[in-house]
Formats: C-alpha cells, sequence, structure tokens
C-alpha cells in the first residue's frame, strides 16, 4: 500500500498544482470581474437601454445558478461544436478542454459571486453614497474610493468560500478529459486496480489544499478588518 502511495502521490499533486489550482484562480478572477460588472448593472438607477443590460445580467445570473455545472461542461465541449452559425462558426464551435473548462468555470463563479457582490454593495448605507455626492464626487469615484473597499471586506468570507469551492468543482473536468488531479486518480486507480486506496488520497490531497485555503482566508479577513479600522480611526481624527 505504502509503495502505491509513494509512487501515486507525487502524480496527484503535480497534476494538483500544474492544472486544479491554475484553472480555479484563472476562473476565480475572470469570474469575480464578470461578477463586478454584473452586480454594478444590477444595482444601476439608469433607465432606458440599460433596462436590457440588467435583464441580460440578471438572466445571466439566474441561467448559471439554475442549472447543474457538469451540464453547462457538457454544453460549452460537447454541444458547442454542433452550434451553427452561418459565417461566423459554420463548422460549430470547437475549444480544446482546458478553454471550454475555463470558461464554464468561469461564468458559473461569475454569476454566484455576482450576488454576493450586488448583496455587499446594497449593505453599504445609502447615506454614504449622498454624503460623497455632497462633496462633489461622480458614481465612479465614490465606488473606487467609498462603496467598493467597504463591500469588499463584506464579501471577502463568502467569496472566499466561493473560490474554495471552485477548488473543489475543478474535480468534475475530468468529465471533459482535462487531466488535472482527480483525473489522474482515475487513470491510477485504472492500473493498479486500487480505487478506494486512490480517491481517499486525492480527497485527502483536496482537504489539505481547502484547508490552507482557509487558513489564508483567515488571515484576508484580519488584514481587512485591521485595514478597515485604520482608516475609520483616521477619519475620525
Amino acid at each position: 500500500m505504502w509503495k502505491i502511495i509513494t509512487e501515486a502521490l507525487p502524480q496527484l499533486i503535480v497534476a494538483g498544482l500544474k492544472y486544479t489550482i491554475p484553472i480555479a484562480v484563472i476562473s476565480f478572477i475572470i469570474g469575480l470581474a464578470l461578477a463586478l460588472v454584473v452586480a454594478l448593472t444590477r444595482i444601476s438607477t439608469k433607465r432606458g437601454a440599460f433596462n436590457i443590460l440588467r435583464w441580460i445580467a440578471g438572466f445571466y445570473v439566474w441561467l448559471f445558478r439554475s442549472t447543474p455545472l457538469l451540464v453547462q461542461l457538457f454544453i460549452v465541449y460537447f454541444g458547442l461544436p454542433y452550434l451553427i452559425i452561418p459565417g461566423l462558426a459554420p463548422t460549430g464551435i470547437k475549444l480544446d478542454p482546458y478553454t471550454a473548462g475555463i470558461i464554464t468555470f468561469s461564468l458559473n463563479t461569475g454569476a454566484y459571486c455576482a450576488e454576493t457582490v450586488r448583496a455587499a454593495l446594497l449593505s453599504v448605507p445609502e447615506g454614504q453614497w449622498e454624503a460623497a455626492y455632497a462633496i462633489g464626487m461622480n458614481r465612479s469615484l465614490v465606488l473606487r474610493r467609498i462603496i467598493i473597499p467597504q463591500a469588499l471586506r463584506t464579501a471577502l468570507p463568502p467569496l472566499s468560500n466561493s473560490f474554495i469551492g471552485l477548488v473543489k468543482d475543478t474535480s468534475l473536468a475530468a468529465s471533459i478529459t482535462i487531466v488535472e488531479m482527480f483525473e489522474v486518480s482515475q487513470q491510477i486507480a485504472a492500473a493498479n486496480y486500487q480505487p478506494l486506496l486512490m480517491y481517499s488520497l486525492v480527497a485527502l490531497i483536496y482537504a489539505v489544499f481547502c484547508t490552507v485555503l482557509s487558513w489564508l482566508q483567515k488571515w484576508l479577513e484580519n488584514k481587512s478588518s485591521a485595514y478597515l479600522q485604520t482608516t475609520q480611526g483616521g477619519a475620525h481624527s
């Protein structure tokens, strides 16, 4: 048993560092940027054509929160090649597994994080907007200097949880042939006929990764709390 573990462990860790973590990090960064745009669109009070953008943003959030991530992966990777668009994609939209995975995870993460960011932005008292406007700030400056820094502290715990969940969700990438950590464990289990041992080992590695990320989350929360206390102290003085 120990020989199997010592042979498999390096392969699993390499796959985790080469594919699992990078896929999660890249997807989360893209998803978070998308979430901020969607959240700001949904809380905007502009009228006219902006109503259509708000509807599109709301539909996007509803769609990706209401369907399974595995189904989304299958649609992007296996389904899009059959989507024929004359003049644009006459032979369908064919993506390599890695690109399909990044796109799907980013869109899924963006939908969930958009609601987190939107709730955090709305949690900032309306009076702070009014006070900032009263001293001549425009909306962009108010968001950048006052609203987003405060909302970030509120959103940090749920966003961190979303990232940790995304690290675990990357195991679904094996279903579209990405050779990430779980896929490697399946390949090794098929070769040594030790599925219980291999799946337990990969579960342990996921647990270690997520534990480290949980420690990082606590450190970031402490840092953001200290920053907020410092800024508030400076404001009062």
